[in-house]
């Protein structure tokens, strides 16, 4: 499984407070059936961290898919849920890359 990062903001950069507030609720009533729908379609999928974020981004979610196609249905699906911008990064743990950094070095 791969492990990937999904950065999510609920409203629009210039929003108001009110328009910003309305998403939140809309979000926080279609979690739970946002959360049905994925595991329905992407049923590998298996989300290990939900943040609440102060700054650029509103929410981070951080899951593993054995994929980036899925990756990308995750997202697809998120969109669909009032989400109006969406990152997503693919997570390589750090062990990993001294691994690389290790072989590189050894040639």
């Amino acid at each position: 499984m791969k492990t990937f990062v999904m950065m999510t903001k609920v409203a629009k950069h210039d929003a108001n407070l009110v328009e910003v507030g309305a998403k939140l609720q809309d979000r926080a009533r279609n979690a739970r059936t946002w959360l049905e729908d994925i595991k329905k379609q992407c049923p590998d999928v298996k989300f290990l961290a939900h943040y609440a974020l102060l700054g650029q981004w509103d929410f981070m979610d951080i899951y593993e898919a054995p994929d980036e196609e899925t990756a990308v249905k995750v997202s697809i699906i998120s969109r669909s849920y009032g989400v109006h911008q969406i990152e997503s990064w693919c997570a390589i743990p750090f062990d990993r890359i001294q691994k690389l950094t290790d072989d590189l070095e050894a040639h």
